[in-house]
């Protein structure tokens, strides 16, 4: 009886990690989005992430939010410098998210300046 428990167990530990080994190293899409960097943020009650949005389009009706792991500071500090500008980032979308990780499915792993459609940059 005590084997078929341990048994048990161990099999309920292995589907666990690898359920989150899954999560964690699978992405369900990855991509590049582009817009105007309207919002850059640290925030949360207990576990403080990095929230952001991206309007794409004149008049913000298409709005993207992501989330910024907070191991990726050099994509932080460029976005927190780019706030207001438009901005090309690239993104990984995960199934699940984690409440240390931030609020949305994706997250940005690299962002890049880019000239607006919209406007004449000089």
């Amino acid at each position: 009886m005590r084997k078929y428990f341990f048994f048990g167990i161990t099999a309920l530990l292995l589907m666990f990690a690898g359920y989150f080994t899954f999560v964690y190293y699978v992405p369900y899409s990855e991509g590049v989005r582009a817009g105007e960097l309207i919002k850059i943020s640290k925030k949360g009650v207990l576990m403080k992430t990095w929230e952001g949005e991206i309007s794409q389009g004149i008049s913000g009706a298409q709005i993207f939010s992501f989330s910024v792991l907070d191991k990726d500071q050099k994509v932080i500090d460029d976005l927190v410098n780019y706030q207001g500008k438009y901005v090309k980032v690239t993104y990984l979308e995960r199934y699940i998210t984690f409440p240390w990780w931030g609020d949305s499915h994706y997250f940005i792993t690299n962002v890049q300046l880019e000239n607006s459609p919209h406007f004449n940059q000089q």
